[in-house]
């Protein structure tokens, strides 16, 4: 007799993979071996790709992940109606730097959000002066033109996003899908989500660390 996969069985079946990834990434990468940290800053309005992504991909590689909601602990409505819980809310999770990297993701209204935030601006300018990892994507970029920082590097954002960014002449633009200039690291959407999360990780904490948190995505090289 045929056996019949219910969807509650392949649903299982997903879950038990997932967990032996994770396992085996785990045992290889040697979490409590790691130390960083990373600050997401979230916003109504973010896209949730650029935000979930990147939390995902730093979590699996042994980061202590912090989402931060920028008007408090709330939980928050993405660009796409996807609601995320943060963690803390910005006000608190500030107070409990630094952090080895702060992240912004695009979207919008999240990214017009954060690039007329006074407490972002604090945060990206501590950040900023201990040359802390500042990583931004998309429209995220624009909350960096908007608070002064990084003038003079070159960085990317999504394409309808160059004309704003480059109002001024304060950067120069690349077409790369990542950017890495000094301690900015920047990119282009949703779909370049996963190469800007492992970019942080490899800065973080190595290319090989990198590698193995790669290698069970499936991702096309």
């Amino acid at each position: 007799m045929p056996f019949k996969k219910t969807e509650g069985y392949i649903w299982s079946l997903c879950c038990l993979s997932h967990n032996a990834f994770l396992a085996g990434s785990r045992r290889n990468i040697k979490l409590t071996m790691a130390g960083k940290r990373a600050l997401v800053i979230l916003s109504k309005g973010a896209e949730e790709m650029e935000t979930v992504i990147p939390v995902d991909i730093m979590r699996r590689a042994g980061i202590a992940v912090t989402v931060a909601g920028l008007t408090g602990k709330d939980p928050v409505k993405c660009s796409r109606n996807v609601v995320i819980c943060p963690d803390a809310s910005l006000e608190e999770a500030s107070k409990q730097g630094p952090y080895d990297v702060v992240l912004l993701p695009g979207g919008m209204p999240g990214a017009q959000n954060l690039a007329e935030s006074p407490a972002v601006k604090e945060v990206l300018q501590d950040q900023d002066g201990r040359k802390g990892l500042i990583a931004a994507i998309c429209a995220g970029p624009t909350a960096l033109l908007a608070h002064g920082i990084g003038y003079g590097s070159t960085v990317t954002t999504h394409p309808a996003m160059k004309e704003k960014m480059m109002a001024g002449d304060h950067y120069k633009y690349s077409e790369a899908r990542v950017q890495k200039d000094g301690h900015y690291i920047t990119s282009r959407g949703p779909g370049t989500s996963f190469e800007f999360a492992l970019s942080i990780v490899e800065e973080l904490m190595g290319a090989e660390v990198a590698a193995q948190v790669k290698a069970p995505l499936i991702m096309k090289d």
